[in-house]
């Protein structure tokens, strides 16, 4: 009799620890809408890994902790934001450490750091943003339009079809077009797939051209704008890296950029079929409240897409290479 009532202490004391350990974390807390700020006293520690610095990439982070401040409160989220400066072991190491401190979500921004994600850990939940294709980067064969595993996200592939139209708008006498991207880079390889399909709908010739890495890229290039009339450049995080030496190579050749994105473009193209990196962080950073506050499950979760996409020119370069911009076009602001 006395051991069953001190085993009965020992169960209520245990209890009463755990109920403790919830912490006010019960399904009422999290439920309370979309717009409303947790007040569970929980703060949540969102782990970024960032692939490498430049503009659009940086846009894409920041959209992404705004909407978390805001959905969350800036009191109930912090971020550990990391670079991994364009290595795939910086950012193998990176989301480790993440897995290590047993963060909340993982933020993946670009493809490399989405696979090093997905490669440490199947619990901890992962959005990625400022990735082309899911399907390429995470190497699923029946996509369906989400991924089935702790992964979810925004993607930032504007239409291959319009962005081969734009080109013959911009370049209507084009004889051989390059298309030019890091090999290292599986989404800038199924950008260039598609591209050089559009290319052969249209009867237009062209040849790829690839770069290992940045200490290739001038080689590489030099060689494309002898052969050909124009470039094209898929969002390519190398490339967009190292603008201003494609540009020193192809402006004094006078051979157009057309560019996946703006910030490509803003460096060293003449026009670009331009999304926001900015709205897909930021659709990811609603994502995010929906998974750690609402509870929407991650592995369902369909990959977004930027709203809506814009024709964008850089009128220094259209300039000095006297092409004419056609009419439905808006400047890249300086």
């Amino acid at each position: 009799m006395k051991t069953k009532k001190i085993l009965a202490v020992m169960l209520a004391a245990t209890m009463t620890m755990a109920l403790a350990a919830c912490g006010g974390s019960s399904p009422s807390d999290k439920t309370e809408g979309a717009d409303s700020k947790s007040d569970s006293g929980k703060v949540y520690k969102i782990g970024i890994c960032q692939q490498l610095e430049h503009e659009a990439l940086d846009q894409a982070t920041q959209g992404f902790k705004d909407a978390c401040e805001e959905k969350f409160g800036k009191d109930n989220v912090t971020f550990d934001l990391q670079n991994g400066q364009g290595e795939q072991a910086n950012c193998a190491t990176i989301a480790n450490n993440f897995v290590a401190d047993n963060v909340d979500l993982i933020l993946a921004n670009a493809t490399t750091a989405l696979q090093c994600a997905a490669a440490a850990t199947d619990t901890i939940p992962i959005l990625g943003t400022s990735v082309t294709d899911y399907a390429t980067a995470l190497d699923i064969s029946d996509w369906t339009g989400s991924t089935g595993m702790n992964i979810s996200g925004t993607c930032d592939l504007a239409p291959i079809d319009e962005q081969e139209d734009m080109l013959l708008e911009m370049v209507p006498d084009v004889k051989q077009v390059g298309i030019l991207y890091c090999s290292a880079e599986p989404n800038s390889a199924y950008q260039a797939k598609l591209f050089g399909e559009a290319l052969d709908e249209d009867g237009i010739t062209y040849k790829e051209y690839t770069a290992a890495d940045s200490n290739e890229i001038q080689s590489v290039v030099t060689s494309a704008v002898a052969e050909c009339d124009v470039l094209y450049i898929p969002t390519d995080n190398t490339m967009a890296a190292n603008t201003e030496v494609i540009n020193n190579i192809c402006l004094p050749e006078k051979v157009p950029v057309i560019a996946g994105e703006q910030g490509i473009c803003s460096g060293c193209g003449v026009a670009t079929l331009s999304i926001s990196y900015y709205d897909i962080g930021y659709k990811a950073g609603e994502m995010a409240y929906d998974i750690l506050v609402n509870g929407a499950d991650i592995s369902t979760m369909e990959i977004g897409s930027a709203p809506k996409v814009t024709k964008m020119y850089n009128a220094a370069i259209c300039e000095e290479l006297g092409i004419e911009v056609p009419d439905g076009y808006e400047a890249i602001e300086e």
